[in-house]
């Protein structure tokens, strides 16, 4: 029997108690019917880094970072020898060059960052035949070629300077109004922020009406841009707006009903967000070990606040880049720029950071004689020190055996029972979630994540103070909803109620399975 048409919104930073809130008020009638008529998961956790880059790649590959290579929002490329950015701010981009920027976000983020021989859920359905379909998502790779739209002055313009080239996605695409796989009458702005939803809306109506698709991921990112600005509870009026564009979506099958006749669903957030009351200048306070600008330059300034690294240089006094910097909201990386210093930077930044008002958690890699990784280290500062490794006596919520030796108030870890079952649920699933972080190739030496409040501010200077954010480890912005209504898939979790135990605890990059499971294929 042919499974049901498969959709997989994702509503950008939802956060599941603004879910049920609007749920039960009424303002999201559609969300509330599918948690009615599924099943139901408030805690799906996130990638760490929590930003949205990491935790799309995960999504749709099922994999964490040490197999799909996306390590942040911002990062530094070894093998180019420049940073990467991907869109912390309008600001930040301006600093990189907002054409490198977009280069890197639409592009280069899937033809080379994505890590080539991790499949997406589209290239997977793509090589069985599946219909396959996506609206403005940071992950789109498929096995379909694309050119871009030349149909408007606006899109003639963006193809003549940053969209010049085709890419390989699902077999309908809908980015921004950049790539059209057919003509649909629907319009983003080129993807501008408080019309995207809108599109998404309108173009999957349009494939629902016409029929053109077996599975969709329908990305409805506004929520997460009207969070940064009006905080976490500001979600009431978001997710209204989004619940919106998914009752449009399943008129044009002649109403919900009608809908989830013929498709199955599933909605979840990528991560949520937490509100921002301070920030971190974590460009000034490393200043002295000589951070790279991103113009490449050698000289340290201390560009957000005026630092001491600015003052040596009105002093006539150079500062070699030792360092690059890179913040992702509320988590942080640092990479030694030179081989032959790395394990000396890595211990002078670990040291520094311990320092700074705001940081949470400070965690890097340790290496044995041969180079190969050992073991992890977070370090909570005042605190104390917690190590890890993959095998041991220890198992976490996801069944997954761990050697831990050190400080657990570190990670408030505790251990139950005789089957020596450790929980983190401050942290939760924390140590697949750093084990990936740092085993990611290309990470940063020194991985940061910011105490309740605090943001690193970006290379733009900018940060979310009075609104909200995400990037940490902590669950505050970790946790996102999930509701499965549906689905066709072996293992049963998604029938209700569950024919199957569940994972222990559900995780973003479980979802991708469940999209091939649905369909009748492996992991990919």
């Amino acid at each position: 029997m042919k499974p049901k048409k498969l959709v997989l919104c994702v509503i950008d930073a939802m956060a599941p108690e603004m879910l049920v809130r609007a749920a039960e008020s009424g303002a999201a009638p559609v969300l509330q019917t599918l948690i009615e008529r599924g099943v139901y998961i408030p805690e799906c956790v996130a990638a760490f880094p929590s930003v949205t880059p990491v935790c799309a790649a995960s999504i749709v590959t099922g994999v964490a970072q040490d197999e799909h290579h996306i390590p942040g929002m911002n990062w530094y490329s070894r093998a180019e020898s420049r940073y990467i950015e991907y869109g912390s701010s309008l600001r930040a981009a301006q600093r990189f060059g907002i054409a490198r920027q977009l280069t890197d976000t639409i592009y280069n983020m899937n033809r080379a960052h994505l890590a080539r021989d991790t499949p997406t859920v589209f290239e997977t359905l793509d090589d069985a035949g599946v219909r396959t379909a996506g609206t403005t998502y940071l992950m789109y790779r498929g096995r379909h070629r694309h050119e871009p739209q030349r149909d408007t002055a606006l899109t003639r313009f963006a193809a003549n300077t940053i969209a010049r080239h085709s890419v390989m996605g699902p077999r309908e695409l809908f980015y921004a109004d950049i790539f059209a796989s057919r003509r649909t009458g629907c319009r983003s702005g080129l993807g501008m922020p408080g019309v995207r939803d809108r599109h998404s809306g309108c173009v999957s109506a349009y494939m629902v009406e016409h029929d053109l698709f077996d599975f969709l991921l329908l990305s409805l990112p506004d929520n997460d841009w009207h969070s940064h600005k009006h905080g976490p509870d500001g979600q009431l009026t978001s997710l209204a707006a989004a619940d919106l564009q998914l009752a449009r979506v399943m008129e044009a099958a002649g109403g919900i009903d009608e809908f989830l006749a013929e498709h199955a669903f599933i909605a979840m957030a990528d991560h949520s967000q937490a509100l921002i009351t301070d920030t971190i200048d974590l460009q000034g306070e490393l200043a002295e070990l000589g951070v790279l600008q991103p113009d490449g330059g050698a000289n340290l300034l201390g560009a957000l606040t005026g630092t001491r690294a600015q003052s040596r240089s009105s002093r006539g006094e150079d500062i070699e880049p030792q360092i690059a910097v890179c913040p992702s909201q509320r988590a942080a990386m640092v990479y030694a720029l030179a081989e032959e210093t790395r394990d000396a930077m890595r211990a002078s930044v670990v040291a520094r950071a311990g320092r700074i008002e705001g940081v949470d958690l400070i965690a890097w890699l340790a290496r044995d004689a041969h180079e190969q990784p050992s073991e992890g280290v977070v370090r909570k500062p005042g605190r104390g020190e917690l190590r890890f490794a993959p095998g041991g006596d220890l198992h976490d919520a996801r069944g997954v055996a761990w050697h831990v030796d050190g400080d657990l108030s570190v990670l408030d870890v505790s251990v139950h029972g005789g089957e020596n079952t450790l929980q983190t649920p401050a942290y939760p699933d924390a140590l697949a979630r750093v084990w990936s972080a740092l085993n990611c190739p290309t990470a940063g030496e020194v991985l940061l994540s910011a105490a309740s409040g605090y943001e690193f501010i970006d290379w733009g200077g900018a940060a979310h103070v009075g609104g909200g954010s995400h990037g940490s480890l902590h669950a505050c912005d970790s946790l996102a909803p999930l509701v499965l209504c549906g689905l066709d898939e072996s293992g049963g979790w998604a029938s209700n109620p569950p024919s199957n135990p569940p994972p222990g605890q559900w995780a973003i990059r479980d979802v991708a399975a469940l999209v091939n499971g649905h369909f009748g294929l492996g992991p990919g």
